[in-house]
C-alpha cells in the first residue's frame, strides 16, 4: 500500500498527519470503541458517499453513539480533506470513537466529546497481471465476533485472518462458518454458479457492503442474474467464478482457491463484463454532484 497523503483531519482541524495526536485514554485506543468507513474517490469525486455515510451512522447507532455530524457537515469535512490532499484517485478513511474519558471504565458508557479522524491515501492500482491472471485466495474458519454487521475498528480477528493469506502467498482469506460462506477478511465474496451470481444474505455475520451493492447493480446492467442466498462450502469450491469486492479493490476475480483453480483458472467472462461495466459507470459519474 502507498504511504498516506500528508494532511489529515482531527477534531475540527486539518493538520499534517505526522503531527496528529490523540489521548492515550481515548476509548478507541483502549477498547476499540468506535466505527469507521473507507470510501473510494475517483478523480476527486467521492464514490457512493450517501451509502458510506449511512452505514457509519448505523454502525455508530449499534454502538449506542449518535453520529457527531450531519450529512452536510460530513460533506464539508471530507470534501475539504480530499481537496487539500490534491484529489485524484484516492481512498478516504474516516472514523469516530466514543472519545477520551478521564480514566478507564467499562460502563456506564460515558457521554463525552467524540474523537473524529480522517486521512487519505492513493488507491492501490489493479495491476495488468491481476486483470489477466486473477488472484489466489485461501479459506479459513470465520473466527470473528458475532456482530460483523458493525463496521467496528475492532479488527484484530480480521488482521490475523488476512495474515493467513499472506503466509500462503495469497491475496485474501475467504471465510466459512458452519459450513457456509460469510465473506472475506476485508472483502465481500460473490460466487457465480452457471449464469447466476450469489452473495450471502446480510446478517449479523456479514458487513452490508457498499461495493457489494455496486457489483450487484453492475451485474444487473449486464443482464446477469444475481440473488442473495446462502452459499455452501461445496458451492464455493465448485463455483464457475469467484469474485471479491471492496472499496479499495473494486471487483477482482479469484482464480485459485486453496491452491486449486477456480473454473478455467483465469478470470471468467462474467467477471470481465461486470468489471467493464463498473469502469463505464465510473466514467458516467465523473464530474457529477456527489
Amino acid at each position: 500500500m502507498a504511504d498516506p497523503l500528508p494532511l489529515c483531519y482531527l477534531n475540527g482541524s486539518y493538520l499534517p498527519l505526522k503531527d496528529a495526536r490523540i489521548s492515550p485514554l481515548d476509548r478507541g485506543f483502549l477498547y476499540a470503541d468506535g466505527a469507521y468507513e473507507v470510501m473510494p474517490v475517483y478523480g476527486g469525486r467521492p464514490f457512493r458517499f450517501a451509502a458510506h455515510a449511512g452505514r457509519l451512522t448505523r454502525s455508530l447507532g449499534a454502538l449506542r453513539m449518535e453520529d457527531p455530524h450531519t450529512r452536510p457537515e460530513w460533506r464539508e469535512i471530507l470534501g475539504t480533506l480530499i481537496e487539500r490532499n490534491g484529489g485524484g484517485d484516492i481512498y478516504l478513511y474516516w472514523q469516530v470513537t466514543r472519545g477520551a474519558q478521564n480514566g478507564r471504565t467499562h460502563a456506564p458508557l460515558p457521554d463525552i466529546p467524540r474523537t473524529v479522524f480522517g486521512f487519505c491515501a492513493p488507491l492501490p492500482p489493479i495491476t495488468p497481471e491481476q486483470l489477466a491472471d486473477g488472484l489466489a485466495c485461501v479459506t479459513a474458519a470465520d473466527t470473528r465476533w458475532a456482530r460483523c454487521d458493525i463496521k467496528s475498528v475492532a479488527l484484530l480477528a480480521n488482521v490475523l485472518l488476512r495474515q493467513e493469506s499472506i503466509d500462503a502467498g495469497a491475496a485474501e482469506t475467504i471465510l466459512l462458518r458452519d459450513g457456509e460462506l460469510t465473506e472475506a477478511s476485508a472483502s465481500a465474496v460473490h460466487v457465480v454458479l452457471g449464469r447466476e451470481v450469489l452473495t450471502p444474505p446480510n446478517s449479523q455475520r456479514i458487513l452490508p457492503g457498499t461495493t457489494r451493492s455496486v457489483v450487484e447493480e453492475m451485474a444487473g446492467r449486464t443482464a446477469l442474474p444475481w440473488r442473495s442466498a446462502p452459499v455452501s462450502a461445496a458451492q464455493l469450491r465448485d463455483a464457475d467464478e469467484i469474485w471479491i469486492s471492496a472499496a479499495t479493490r473494486e471487483v477482482q476475480a479469484v482464480t485459485r482457491l486453496d491452491g486449486r483453480p477456480v473454473g478455467s483458472g483465469k478470470p471468467g467472462p462474467h467477471w470481465r463484463a461486470v468489471y467493464g461495466e463498473l469502469q463505464s459507470y465510473k466514467r458516467e459519474l465523473a464530474g457529477t454532484p456527489w
